[in-house]
């Protein structure tokens, strides 16, 4: 390179060239490069640089001038201690930042579940507003609830004695016929099952499960939870012509509600 030294306002062509500067700083540079023939004749020597300086700028004891003199094609031993020092800080300075962002965004990814519940929950209470609204998005978004919905085929039943009220869909399979089962005014606690009467007289159990004390689908419950219907996924080795009716039965052999196929 020719001319006198730089004076230290000039030395950003080395970042510049490096494209390293952030946007303000590449634009202040810009403004003076326009006005500038020794920064423009500095970065015309320095075009295509990028690889070797920043490969340089990873070696053990950069910023020497022993090092910057190995190069090939390389500007002054002065100018390139500089460019290596300025492109070793800005990088440690791109790593700490990159480190702060990815430490934040970890913890973000950590705590959003948390953070999604905190939200949405208010005081975290089953009493008040805000357990409601995630225990009802929680439930609103179940995989049997969303297969119930999705299936045309339904059958449905309220119990005169019991009040309970079951709709069955259901879609034939290769193996059979998958159900969702829907309970309305379901008590608890206590455990239930459903059962496929076959028109053979065949009884084949699709699935079982629990209520808890609250209960599901009740009318003028105070709770969400309550208030929310019961969906259960199961699945018969009969196909859908086979099949009489259903039976919610409980597992001390009351039967809740019959449904025919």
């Amino acid at each position: 390179m020719q001319g006198s030294p730089a004076p230290n306002e000039h030395e950003t062509v080395g970042a510049y060239a490096l494209g390293i500067l952030d946007d303000a700083e590449a634009t202040a540079f810009e403004a003076h490069l326009a006005t500038c023939e020794w920064c423009a004749q500095q970065l015309d020597e320095l075009a295509g640089m990028e690889p070797m300086m920043a490969a340089l700028a990873d070696l053990p004891g950069t910023g020497t001038p022993a090092i910057a003199e190995s190069l090939t094609a390389k500007p002054s031993p002065r100018l390139s201690e500089k460019l290596v020092d300025e492109v070793a800080e800005r990088r440690a300075s791109k790593r700490r930042r990159n480190f702060y962002l990815v430490g934040t965004a970890a913890a973000l990814i950590i705590g959003g579940p948390f953070a999604a519940v905190a939200t949405t929950g208010g005081g975290g209470g089953d009493g008040d507003d805000g357990g409601r609204r995630t225990e009802a998005t929680q439930q609103a978004v179940s995989p049997a609830e969303s297969a119930f919905a999705a299936m045309p085929d339904r059958v449905t039943a309220t119990d005169p004695g019991t009040q309970v009220s079951a709709t069955v869909a259901l879609e034939k399979k290769a193996w059979g016929t998958e159900t969702v089962l829907e309970l309305k005014n379901l008590k608890g606690p206590q455990k239930c099952s459903l059962i496929a009467v076959g028109k053979n007289g065949e009884r084949e159990t699709l699935t079982s499960w629990t209520v808890p004390d609250w209960g599901y689908g009740i009318p003028g419950a105070t709770t969400e939870k309550a208030k929310k219907p019961l969906y259960v996924h199961g699945g018969a080795a009969f196909e859908p012509n086979q099949i009489s009716h259903f039976e919610v039965m409980t597992f001390d052999g009351k039967r809740l509600v019959e449904v025919d196929a």
